[in-house]
């Protein structure tokens, strides 16, 4: 199983940046897929879950309302859509895979892309 995370980079605060996240080795389709992020210093925190068909989503609190979780499966790809950008957004931020609908657990994860907030 591989994830690839892309679409990281710089932006300003207030800015907006899409990733994507293209998985193979796995039938896309029969996997929930989550966001992820890790700031330095700090714990890995949940940012948001898609289950298998898209119909439902679940967001961290904060960044409810500024993010977006979206997935192709004929694409067998997720994307998070990331807008009002804060400084505190700074992070390597990780997709991931797993059969059950989660915050925490997850089987398969991908490399990581860094985005970089500035103020």
């Amino acid at each position: 199983v591989q994830l690839q995370a892309s679409g990281g980079g710089l932006v300003q605060a207030g800015g907006s940046l899409g990733l994507s996240c293209a998985a193979s080795g796995l039938t896309f389709s029969r996997y929930t897929m989550g966001w992820f992020r890790q700031a330095p210093g700090k714990d890995r925190e949940f940012m948001a879950v898609i289950s298998r068909s898209g119909d439902s989503t679940y967001y961290a609190d904060s960044v409810k309302g500024r993010f977006t979780i979206s997935r192709d499966n004929a694409k067998n790809t997720v994307y998070l859509q990331m807008n009002s950008l804060k400084p505190e957004d700074t992070a390597v931020y990780y997709c991931a895979a797993d059969r059950l609908f989660s915050t925490t657990q997850y089987a398969f994860w991908g490399q990581g892309t860094q985005v970089t907030v500035s103020s």
